[in-house]
């Protein structure tokens, strides 16, 4: 399963909406369940995002696919990354021509 990082910031209608964050979270975890993916973490944060989640999923459709589906909910907006464990990015960079 690859990983990924989703940085969240909240809407207009999410901040309005803010004390059910926690209940979204959890819903967004069984239903990430269910499509197959993994919530690793789940975070509220300080600064220029409102959180994160760390996730696996069995690939970048499916990612997606969640990311969107969540987005669509009207409480937040998303910015996902796929990230690579140190063993991954070896393995990324003995497969990098060289220059």
């Amino acid at each position: 399963m690859a990983t990924y990082i989703t940085l969240i910031n909240f809407t207009p209608q999410g901040l309005q909406n803010m004390h059910e964050s926690p209940h979204r979270a959890a819903a967004f975890r069984a239903a990430a369940r269910k499509a197959g993916a993994k919530i690793k973490e789940q975070y509220w944060t300080l600064g220029g995002y409102d959180g994160a989640v760390i996730f696996e999923a069995k690939d970048d459709e499916a990612a997606t696919g969640l990311t969107l589906a969540l987005s669509g909910l009207g409480n937040v907006h998303t910015k996902t990354m796929r990230a690579f464990n140190a063993a991954e990015f070896a393995q990324v960079v003995a497969k990098a021509p060289k220059m």
